[in-house]
């Protein structure tokens, strides 16, 4: 099983940053693909951006441009960095894993809360 923590989440103002991070601990020789995803507030659960070993990075068309997903293998992190931050982007937001070839996201994290207020 693989466990992933999320952290990096707070308040931030329109036009700001933030970057995410995720700690992945357990079997992570078995991940194949990281994610992250985000909820917001009476909306279903979202695909962010993704990145696996035998592909390149893919967003959401809302964020393309802004955010950058990257891994560090050695210290089995995803990262999100978000620039030029939209009040729109207010979500929880969840790193999520792939283990299993032909399945979905079956590892998921707590979540973190980035909110984006003036």
């Amino acid at each position: 099983q693989v466990q992933l923590v999320e952290s990096g989440g707070g308040l931030v103002q329109p036009g700001g940053s933030l970057r995410l991070s995720c700690a992945a601990s357990g079997s992570t020789r078995s991940i194949y693909e990281l994610a992250w995803h985000r909820q917001a507030p009476g909306k279903q659960r979202e695909l962010v951006a993704r990145i696996a070993s035998y592909s390149v990075p893919d967003y959401a068309e809302s964020v393309k441009g802004r955010f950058t997903i990257s891994r560090d293998n050695a210290k089995n992190t995803v990262y999100l960095q978000m620039n030029s931050l939209k009040f729109e982007d207010t979500a929880v937001y969840y790193c999520s894993a792939k283990t299993q070839w032909g399945k979905g996201y079956d590892s998921w994290g707590q979540g973190t809360q980035v909110t984006v207020s003036s």
